[in-house]
């Protein structure tokens, strides 16, 4: 069983790395230094820009566009709604309702009263017509039709075999006096001429194709002599060469660009990380101990010993006005209710009815067909 297993995955090995060459090594540092000490000061500047923006856009712009996205609701959204729903809806309503009434209703109208009644009327009309002239048709038309038919068909036999003797007569003659001299012509005079002629021009095309392909093979190798060949010595030897170089620095001078901007973002981090320290210690820190040592129980001792009891006084203030209004509102309303009673009198009582179902014998039962409704 074990013979029968397959062998283990080979491990695999990272893709082998190019060598590099002396050249590579010795331009890489400089590079790599001078590149690095151009890109601090840029990234810490643009890691300030970046840090100013956001401040500013959480602070400033986000809050203004929120007052602007609403005052332009307030100034041109909500009033074309309200335009739109408290009084182009209603006017197009009643002008729908109006239409209706004054245009539709007078055409339904119109239409079943006055347009079915004459189109009835008008194809009655049509059907009496078309009944007419089909009597016309079928007993007066159709008759004299065939009989004119008749006579064309005879009159056109007649005209057809005059036709056909004069048609044999003129092919005859355009036969023997066009058609056969002017094969002979074709075939003894004008196709061994033509044969004669195009063997010419096959040869005449020959020589001229084979002077065409030596002066194009000659000009094929002065140019390869005088242009190529030069042209190709100088890519190779030249060209190629210096591409490489170029090649190499500029792969070299990315390759530095790109780590002096993560060193400089570190190093603008660590800058920017102490400037934070920096201004804790030297404001944040000294407001909060003054707000915590200073500001807090001044707070606490003005909530305790001022606060609390103004509202306290303001709560029972209140109270007590709230009371005097509840009676002066209770005194009000008794007045009231006495000048009413002195001029109208006292209020009719209603009289309590008793709404429950009758005792004893007049009571509804299941058990008996006596019922309250149906008893003697």
């Amino acid at each position: 069983m074990d013979l029968q297993k397959p062998p283990p995955p080979a491990p695999t090995q990272p893709a082998p790395t190019q060598p590099e060459g002396c050249l590579v090594v010795a331009l890489r540092l400089p590079v790599r230094i001078v590149v690095l000490v151009l890109v601090v000061p840029v990234r810490i500047v643009w890691d300030a820009l970046v840090a100013a923006g956001r401040f500013l856009r959480d602070t400033v712009l986000r809050p203004l566009g929120r007052a602007l996205l609403w005052a332009g609701r307030a100034v041109f959204v909500w009033p074309l709604v309200g335009l739109w729903r408290y009084v182009l809806v209603p006017v197009a309503r009643a002008l729908g309702g109006l239409g209706t009434v004054l245009v539709l209703v007078p055409a339904g109208w119109l239409y079943r009263y006055v347009l079915t009644p004459a189109g009835h009327v008008l194809g009655r009309l049509a059907r009496g017509l078309g009944a007419g002239f089909g009597w016309v048709y079928a007993r007066l038309l159709t008759p004299a039709g065939h009989a004119l038919t008749w006579l064309l068909k005879g009159i056109g036999a007649g005209l057809a075999a005059l036709g056909l003797g004069v048609y044999t007569a003129v092919a005859w003659l355009l036969r023997y006096l066009l058609v056969v001299p002017a094969r002979g012509l074709h075939t003894w005079l004008l196709a061994p001429v033509g044969r004669a002629v195009a063997w010419c021009a096959r040869g005449l095309g020959r020589l001229l194709g084979m002077l065409a392909g030596g002066v194009g093979l000659v000009l094929y190798w002065t140019a390869r002599v005088l242009l190529v060949l030069p042209a190709l010595a100088l890519w190779r030897w030249v060209l190629a060469p210096v591409g490489r170089f170029l090649a190499l620095v500029a792969r070299e001078v990315g390759d530095a660009l790109g780590h002096a901007w993560r060193v400089a973002g570190r190093i603008s981090r660590a800058v920017g990380r102490a400037l934070g320290t920096l201004f804790r210690w030297i404001f944040v820190e000294p407001v909060r101990w003054v707000y915590r040592s200073v500001l807090t129980p001044v707070g606490h001792v003005v909530r305790y010993a001022v606060l609390r009891p103004v509202a306290a006084g303001a709560r029972a203030v209140g109270r007590v006005a709230r009371e005097a209004l509840a009676a002066a509102r209770d005194t009000v309303r008794q007045a009231r209710a006495d000048v009413r009673r002195m001029l109208f009198g006292e209020p009719r009582q209603p009289v309590a009815g008793d709404r429950r179902e009758p005792l004893g014998r007049d009571t509804r039962t299941l058990g008996r067909s006596t019922t309250a409704l149906t008893k003697d």
